[in-house]
């Protein structure tokens, strides 16, 4: 970043025209500010690796010779004539943007002229010898935790299910070969994305989620299929955590930047806030559900007795403002859907055994799923050495070799923690169910329990995702299905998620009545079980109207005729052999009876859609 900085008697500028496509918007044309430091500013290439700390970094040099000047009043004035070698426009904002926040925070009175307009300005320099002052940014390390990252040391290891450690470098991945991408990932790869994930086209082309162009990035509409697989997802994961105790609350999405809990907190993660104004005070909204059942903690009488205290939310609005190279598909979002599971445990005992417990449930979430996963398990090496025993029955229970890293310190709020990764169409790892053992927040958010002599005490937390997001789920699931298709096999999603489970064709119009006539049969017998069945009546040919089906995954497709409404037997085309047997003959009871067994133990829906195909509307030209 260069800056020009400027003790001027006045600035002031007149806004003529667009620089950029999307400039800022303006609420006046002119402005001016007497008796100020005018700090013109380019902001450069090098600062996108670090938007937050190069506005950290200019920060502190503009607040330097502030109080060298004794002025108060603070001038940005975006200035591209400083350097050749500029950054993105929209990085250049937002780190414009978080230099004004953090100089108001210093009690500067602070204007920002708007990004992205030609303007005619005038200035009037003050002629002293420290009036004309430029200066070079070069962003330095992260601050605190990502400063202390640096100083980390990761051992990397594979433990096998019978315990043994070994060096991931001496590791033979001989039919673990997604093992050895997580671990190369990890330890070597780039987290920005290369190229459009696989699961993008499918998304759209299923008609299940797509890009919204009227919103900001990374925020994204649901269409009926998508919004009944996100809701059926959303039960299920809700379910798995009531069944282990999870009481569910609900809290804001948007905090008070200056609240004396939370400013130290979010304040180390400026630059991926979303904030908003309201009756002159500043609210980030949030990026986890944290804040809200903190708040909570903090207000309630907790006892030993109590313990292990599970608090849970889903938070259909969370949001991260994702650096743009980063924000790709449903992988990573800047607005995204989280099921947040807070567990309070008195010791690092009570707190091994809920970790281990946790791990076995998001395991049988990962099945649910059908998702092939890679499990990594990474310790603080003295908690590790402690712990051993936790690690190797992870690793029995995962039932294959799972990646160790080991930090020679701690250097965030956690000891431990485990994911669960997929490993998508490009290659790269993503996590989705995870846990950590925090052993710091308690304190830090004062909330507290009485212990056996009725003494206050801090426990530790277990932050909790048994999912991970459910838009990031459903990333997965069609990134898998992507992989399969390169092997050759047919796509489908799991029949319980399918949005519809049984599709009837009818040769002609004048089996649509028949067709219409087993659903109502197959509704009659799911009086309390919803089975989704729908009916292609279009004017095309059958041979059309199965191929249209194998575009949409249709888990069973069967074809109607004078055989059929004879009969009432149905020979259906299985799109997976696990779901029923080829060439065998079906009556509606069985169908009824083979959904229901394919199903059990998971939420249901209605069909999200009309049953007649003729009545559905495209949902993308």
């Amino acid at each position: 970043m260069k800056l020009l900085l400027i003790h001027s008697d006045y600035i002031e500028y007149e806004v003529k025209n667009k620089a950029i496509p999307k400039p800022e918007e303006i609420k006046t044309k002119t402005d001016r500010f007497d008796e100020a430091l005018t700090a013109f500013i380019a902001v450069e290439k090098i600062d996108e690796k670090s938007p937050s700390q190069a506005a950290l970094d200019a920060t502190v040099e503009i607040q330097k010779v502030a109080d060298q000047l004794k002025v108060n009043r603070i001038m940005l004035y975006p200035y591209a004539h400083l350097s050749s070698d500029l950054g993105s426009p929209k990085i250049a904002k937002e780190i414009l943007i978080e230099l004004e926040y953090e100089l108001k925070n210093k009690n500067f009175d602070v204007k920002r002229s708007p990004f992205g307009w030609y303007k005619a300005f005038k200035i009037s320099c003050k002629g002293h010898p420290l009036s004309e002052l430029s200066r070079e940014i070069i962003p330095g390390k992260e601050k605190k935790a990502v400063e202390k990252k640096k100083e980390i040391k990761s051992q990397w290891c594979i433990l096998t299910p019978d315990g043994e450690l070994i060096d991931a470098e001496k590791f033979n991945f001989s039919g673990h070969e997604e093992l050895k991408l997580l671990y190369e990932y990890e330890s070597k790869g780039s987290r920005r994305s290369e190229g459009e994930p696989a699961h993008v086209k499918m998304m759209q082309s299923l008609e299940l989620v797509d890009y919204e162009p009227a919103s900001d990035s990374g925020n994204f509409r649901w269409y009926p299929k998508g919004r009944m697989i996100k809701g059926l997802l959303e039960q299920h994961i809700n379910n798995m955590v009531g069944s282990i105790g999870g009481m569910q609350v609900e809290t804001p999405i948007m905090y008070d930047l200056d609240h004396p809990a939370l400013s130290a907190y979010v304040k180390k993660f400026p630059a991926r806030q979303y904030k908003v104004s309201s009756d002159d005070k500043e609210f980030f909204l949030r990026f986890a559900a944290c804040f809200g059942q903190y708040m909570i903690m903090n207000n309630m009488t907790i006892s030993y007795r109590n313990l292990p205290l599970r608090m849970y939310e889903l938070t259909h609005y969370s949001f991260r403002r994702e650096q743009s190279g980063e924000v790709s598909g449903l992988k990573r979002l800047r607005c995204f859907t989280m099921p947040d599971l807070h567990t309070l445990c008195s010791d690092l005992k009570q707190a091994t055994d809920e970790f281990e417990h946790q791990f076995s449930t998001a395991l049988k979430w990962m099945n649910a799923l059908n998702l092939e996963s890679e499990v990594a398990l990474r310790f603080v090496k003295e908690y590790y050495d402690k712990n051993k025993r936790l690690a190797k029955d992870l690793a029995k229970l995962a039932g294959k070799p799972i990646l160790i890293e080991l930090w020679n310190q701690q250097y965030f709020y956690f000891v431990t923690k485990f994911e669960f990764n997929v490993i998508d169409s490009l290659k790269k790892a993503s996590a989705l169910s995870t846990v950590q053992i925090d052993v710091e927040n308690a304190e830090r958010f004062n909330i507290t329990y009485a212990d056996e002599k009725g003494e206050k005490q801090y426990p530790l937390i277990l932050h909790t995702s048994i999912s991970g997001s459910i838009d990031r789920c459903v990333y997965a699931l069609l990134e898998r299905e992507a992989i399969k298709m390169k092997q050759g096999k047919k796509p489908m999603l799991p029949l319980w998620l399918s949005p519809t489970q049984i599709r009837f064709i009818s040769v002609s119009d004048e089996f649509n009545k028949d067709c219409e006539q087993f659903i109502e049969e197959i509704n009659k017998i799911s009086e309390f079980h919803h089975i989704r069945v729908d009916i292609d009546d279009r004017e095309e040919s059958v041979g059309r109207k199965i191929r249209d089906a194998e575009k949409e995954w249709i888990p069973i497709i069967i074809v109607v005729g004078e055989k059929e409404r004879k009969n009432k037997t149905f020979t259906p085309r299985f799109r997976s052999k696990t779901i029923g047997k080829e060439d065998n003959s079906y009556s509606i009871k069985e169908l009824h009876e083979l959904i229901l067994k394919n199903t059990a133990g998971f939420p249901q829906h209605r069909l999200p859609l009309p049953i007649h195909l003729s009545y559905r509307p495209r949902f993308k030209g």
